[in-house]
């Protein structure tokens, strides 16, 4: 709708989704459907994975969900109001940021893997397809989520130059994998000691009051 993009576009679009990204879906819906905090178990992370360990696969896909949309939000917004890659880019790196660092929680945050997946659905489908399926089979194969979400974000900027993106997306794909690469520090710790955890479901019902 609107040709023109300057600078003070650029800021508002991070800021739109560093706002969006920001919301805390794990925490909020955790605590509203199970009355605890869920960075008081498992990994203290607010994310899909220790959700799913923690309370089982009902909630956990609701925060996946939730996760993977309010990245989307912000950006199909700008896209829709401007038609920019760049400004496209700027968005979701907003988006993957707040969820990573969010302005509700200290700046601090998930890992950036649903919020991502969700940003590679709307800018590239076939990027998003490819990686899941990527992280779908190694985490079949060793049940290690944090392998599999590893090996896919590194994989995300080559096969974004793969299906002929435009570049900004490929940079966007590239500094999106880094980010979720960093917040795996530790996780790849583990796994090179061998003392990762395993998958597997939790059980709301068995935690202590």
């Amino acid at each position: 709708m609107f040709n023109e993009v300057g600078v003070v576009h650029y800021l508002m679009g991070f800021a739109l989704g560093h706002l969006g990204g920001s919301i805390p879906s794990g925490l909020w819906l955790v605590q509203a459907i199970h009355g605890i905090d869920i960075r008081d178990y498992g990994s203290k992370n607010i994310g899909t994975t220790n959700v799913f360990r923690t309370v089982g696969p009902q909630t956990a896909v609701l925060v996946l969900l939730c996760d993977m949309l309010k990245g989307i939000a912000a950006v199909a917004l700008v896209s829709y109001l401007f038609h920019n890659p760049v400004l496209d880019v700027v968005t979701a790196l907003g988006a993957l940021l707040g969820h990573n660092y969010s302005v509700f929680l200290g700046f601090k945050g998930g890992k950036g893997v649903a919020t991502g997946l969700g940003l590679l659905v709307f800018l590239m489908p076939k990027v998003a397809g490819t990686v899941f399926l990527i992280w779908l089979a190694l985490v079949m194969a060793t049940r290690y989520v944090s392998l599999g979400s590893i090996v896919a974000a590194v994989c995300t900027p080559i096969m974004a130059w793969y299906f002929a993106y435009p570049p900004a997306y490929i940079v966007l794909g590239a500094i999106a994998g880094f980010f979720v690469v960093l917040r795996h520090k530790e996780n790849i710790g583990r796994l090179l000691s061998g003392t990762e955890s395993k998958i597997k479901p939790g059980n709301a019902n068995n935690l202590k009051k």
